[in-house]
């Protein structure tokens, strides 16, 4: 790895305890994970050991606290919460299913689909964009803190897409056409503020 190229390992959380088998928003709301999720992280951890992490951040949300905590225990670091790399705010979506938001909110989730980037859910929601400011401001002073480095993240479904997005210099739009499966891993390396993804949504049994 070239001296000013920064490696960046970065994971989604493992299974959340009410989102076995359904689509919830999760958002901001504190959840845990499930055994699963704890196992899901475990192994991601075990795949990583052999690296040389310099340091292991996370979003400041229990469940992605958990997982980069399985990370640094085995780096002998300690984590580095960051609530820049939150989950979207999903305003009053907040620990709905999509069938729920569909019930309690009708017409809501057909006018969020329809402007995906811009629209901001009701109750303090955010949009993309601004999800999009602060977790590439989070990720661009990371880089340059650890330039040279290989460092570990451990956030969300949503905020991940937006980081790969802005490194493939994707358009938002088309945010939902990537996979974030839970206990994934992704690979990006930073080099002079260009950004070159070698692997995406690695599941903790892929060899």
């Amino acid at each position: 790895m070239g001296s000013d190229l920064t490696r960046l390992y970065l994971l989604r959380h493992g299974e959340t305890e009410n989102h076995r088998g359904i689509f919830k928003y999760n958002g901001h709301n504190d959840v845990d994970v499930t055994e699963e999720g704890e196992r899901q992280l475990a192994a991601q951890a075990e795949r990583l050991k052999d690296l040389h992490f310099k340091a292991v951040y996370s979003s400041d949300l229990l469940r992605a606290r958990k997982g980069a905590q399985a990370v640094a225990a085995k780096h002998g670091l300690e984590v580095r919460p960051d609530e820049r790399l939150k989950e979207i705010h999903a305003g009053r979506w907040e620990g709905l299913s999509y069938e729920e938001v569909i019930q309690c909110y009708p017409g809501e989730a057909e006018k969020r689909f329809n402007d995906i980037v811009n629209y901001r859910i009701p109750g303090g929601g955010e949009n993309l964009l601004d999800v999009q400011k602060r977790a590439i401001e989070a990720i661009d002073e990371i880089a340059r803190r650890h330039r040279g480095e290989e460092i570990a993240i451990v956030a969300h479904g949503g905020t991940n897409r937006i980081i790969l997005s802005s490194a493939l210099s994707l358009p938002l739009e088309n945010l939902l056409k990537m996979e974030q499966d839970f206990g994934c891993l992704n690979i990006i390396d930073y080099y002079n503020g260009a950004a070159v993804v070698k692997r995406m949504n690695m599941a903790p049994w892929f060899a």
